[in-house]
């Protein structure tokens, strides 16, 4: 029995190495698979050598996706100060970032004021979405609709419109900061008409949906938008002060006590 159980371990893991060979496209090593696996010591040269090419694709992979992301610096969620916000639902933020949400092509919406971890929240989603292999592209809303919007030409727009339709998942930052006009409304209800139920997006604005009159003033698709936008979406409130305002507060008092620290007492200058 315990030949025979050695005996299968021993091909599942030819199998499984063969298979590793066959993924990293080394179609030299499998022609000659059964001369160099047959020597035990050049076996488990073999087993390493995949080992650390596999590893070493898998991690240029990702640093190409990551760049391909846009989605640049940001906080890890596991460093973010739950305590700061005065509302937010951690239980919810922590099962988004399960990503369960892409399976059906759900959205997400971030609202609150500025600075309190919108943008944060949605580039750790994309940073999962991204380590989970899924597409995803990072981008604020202003450099959107300007792309969008300076396209001279009917073909280059769908161009465009394919390439932002495409991703696993869509983050479009800052919607509510700047007003736009009726073309760039349009533009965007396109996008978003594009993905609804195909592929997920996240939003993060700063204005409730009743004030996007107010982002998107006189646009007849206004409604229409955020119909497609709401429909199976996630919507988390995060409401609070600035953690920006807060980071540089707490920066500068440790300035001023750092200089205070430098600073010679008056009965030190007095001795001297």
């Amino acid at each position: 029995m315990t030949d025979l159980t050695t005996l299968a371990d021993a091909q599942a893991q030819d199998q499984r190495l063969r298979g590793q060979a066959s993924e990293l496209r080394l179609h030299g090593l499998l022609g000659r698979w059964s001369e160099v696996m047959v020597q035990p010591e050049q076996a488990r040269w073999v087993a390493q050598l995949l080992g650390w090419e596999a590893a070493e694709r898998h991690r240029r992979s990702l640093e190409r996706r990551l760049r391909g992301a846009r989605i640049g610096p940001f906080k890890p969620l596991a460093d973010f100060d739950w305590k700061w916000p005065t509302h937010c639902d951690r239980g919810v933020l922590e099962e988004l970032m399960t990503l369960a949400f892409l399976e059906d092509a759900s959205n997400v919406v971030l609202v609150g004021p500025n600075g309190v971890g919108k943008t944060m929240c949605a580039c750790n989603l994309g940073y999962q979405a991204v380590l989970a292999g899924r597409t995803a592209l990072f981008i604020t809303a202003a450099q959107l609709l300007g792309e969008l919007a300076s396209l001279d030409s009917d073909s280059a727009l769908r161009r465009r419109l394919r390439h932002y339709a495409a991703p696993d998942l869509l983050m479009i930052d800052e919607v509510g900061y700047l007003s736009y006009s009726n073309r760039h409304a349009d533009l965007l209800f396109e996008l978003i008409s594009r993905r609804y139920q195909h592929k997920s997006t996240v939003v993060t604005t700063n204005k409730p949906f009743a004030e996007w009159g107010e982002v998107f003033p006189n646009a007849a698709c206004v409604v229409s938008l955020i119909d497609r936008l709401m429909h199976r979406a996630e919507v988390v409130r995060i409401d609070g002060k600035s953690y920006r305002q807060k980071e540089a507060d707490e920066r500068e008092a440790a300035r001023k006590a750092e200089r205070a620290a430098r600073k010679p007492s008056p009965r030190a200058s007095k001795a001297a």
